[in-house]
């Protein structure tokens, strides 16, 4: 396979992966009654519309970034109470890679693997979709702002703890650039990221097994 048709196949699954990721943002604050990403055309499955240029250079060199964070103003939900509705948005991000990861764990499983063998792209294809929602999804759950980790920690903890939360923010950027450019981020996502992998191929066999 071609260096270019490999990169190729990373920037379809990055579009992809970081596209469902912004778009499930929007769509459960929508549920729960904020139309601001609605209102400024986020709500959208066009990956122009959520692409950061940086975060996507990142993700494909080093299997780690971010795209356009969708606007959210939680003064505008109805169904639940502020912190809730952040952590339910913010959860619904990596939720969405690790569905990814899921249908693709399922499709590799499906196809008979003497035909993957023979079809090279398909099957680099499927393996970049699997692995790259993996990381994607843990990166993101990270507990360090802007990342939705972060945002689930202010829905998660007591009030009390929030001016600790306050004052990793004021950091959080050179935290997380520390984190990647130290290969800390890789020893703490890639045990996950295999972990969840497997889990979803023994699920996987056990599916397969009873048809």
């Amino acid at each position: 396979m071609s260096f270019l048709i490999d990169k190729l196949l990373v920037l379809s699954v990055v579009l992809v992966s970081l596209t469902t990721h912004e778009f499930c943002h929007g769509l459960v604050a929508l549920s729960l009654g904020d139309k601001t990403a609605k209102l400024q055309g986020r709500l959208s499955l066009n990956p122009i519309k959520h692409v950061d240029p940086v975060g996507l250079l990142m993700l494909m060199v080093a299997n780690f970034g971010w795209a356009k964070p969708v606007p959210v103003d939680p003064r505008n939900f109805r169904k639940t109470d502020l912190a809730t509705g952040m952590l339910l948005t913010a959860l619904a991000g990596p939720m969405a890679n690790v569905l990814l990861v899921f249908i693709g764990v399922m499709a590799v499983s499906a196809i008979p693997s003497l035909y993957l063998q023979s079809h090279d792209v398909l099957w680099t294809f499927l393996s970049y979709f699997i692995v790259i929602n993996a990381n994607l999804a843990f990166f993101n759950l990270l507990p360090v702002p802007p990342l939705d980790g972060s945002k689930i920690l202010f829905g998660i903890l007591p009030k009390r703890f929030y001016s600790i939360l306050y004052v990793m923010e004021r950091y959080s950027a050179i935290l997380l650039l520390l984190l990647i450019v130290s290969g800390g981020v890789r020893y703490i996502i890639q045990p996950l990221s295999q972990g969840i992998i497997s889990a979803f191929f023994d699920l996987a066999g056990i599916i397969f097994k009873t048809y």
